[in-house]
């Protein structure tokens, strides 16, 4: 299996990558097509037909995360603790991205049209270009691992956003700076707190007021950084507990 994946892998071309990024101020849709040859081509020198995948991939908004605030999360073994911990203290201020990520294939959307698979991608990307569809990949790949070529192009999409859109992004408002190795490092208050971190907090109290966010989870992501009993937070956490009990 393990050598089947890598074959998938390598056969996997993008042939049409989305007009634009993943954004940093919310989530992404991106509309995918996977073209693949169907399974009985293989007996045949020319295949006459191409199956159609397709379906939304959702990334929700970037956040920025640090090992400890990983630590702080739940369901690692004891050993990924401890190699949490070693990382921390090798690198303090590494910086990592987090996209939640949502998959919208269901119901599976999958049609055999007549044609080979160059012939398709044509009048796809025609028909794609016509409609001004900014947010849509097409991409080749092997049948029966199809999803194998989906999540291919789910990593690089993923890889290509934070380099060139979200990085950038988060330099250019102060939130990350390079070190002396090149390498992007968070930006901290006097507190010793992210300054994203602190706009994000805010943000969620903001949420919380106005009922679109649940309570717990503010509550998570302050524990989550330490910062809980910051009289600040505290107070003002449970200033609307009150509220919402009234």
């Amino acid at each position: 299996m393990e050598e089947r994946i890598k074959y998938a892998l390598q056969k996997t071309r993008i042939l049409k990558w989305p007009r634009k990024l993943l954004t940093t101020f919310g989530a992404s849709t991106v509309h995918y097509y996977v073209l693949t040859e169907p399974v009985y081509a293989e007996f045949e020198k020319q295949s006459r037909e191409t199956v159609i995948r397709e379906g939304e991939i959702t990334w929700g908004k970037p956040k920025i995360f640090t090992p400890s605030y990983v630590l702080n999360r739940e369901g690692f073994s004891d050993e990924a603790k401890r190699a949490l911990e070693i990382l921390i203290r090798e690198n303090p201020e590494l910086i990592g991205i987090l996209y939640p990520l949502e998959l919208k294939i269901e119901p599976e959307r999958m049609n055999i049209v007549p044609g080979n698979w160059r012939e398709v991608f044509k009048d796809l990307k025609e028909e794609i270009e016509k409609q001004g569809q900014s947010l849509t990949a097409v991409i080749k790949g092997i049948n029966m691992l199809w999803d194998v070529s989906l999540m291919k192009f789910i990593l690089e999409m993923t890889v290509k956003s934070a380099s060139l859109s979200q990085l950038p992004d988060w330099k250019k408002r102060g939130f990350i700076k390079l070190d002396r190795k090149g390498l992007p490092v968070i930006v901290k208050d006097t507190s010793g707190i992210p300054v994203v971190v602190r706009k994000e907090i805010e943000l969620m109290f903001k949420l919380v007021r106005e009922g679109r966010l649940d309570l717990f989870n503010l509550k998570e992501e302050l524990d989550r950084w330490g910062i809980f009993e910051e009289e600040e937070y505290e107070d003002r956490f449970f200033t609307l507990f009150k509220e919402r009990r009234r």
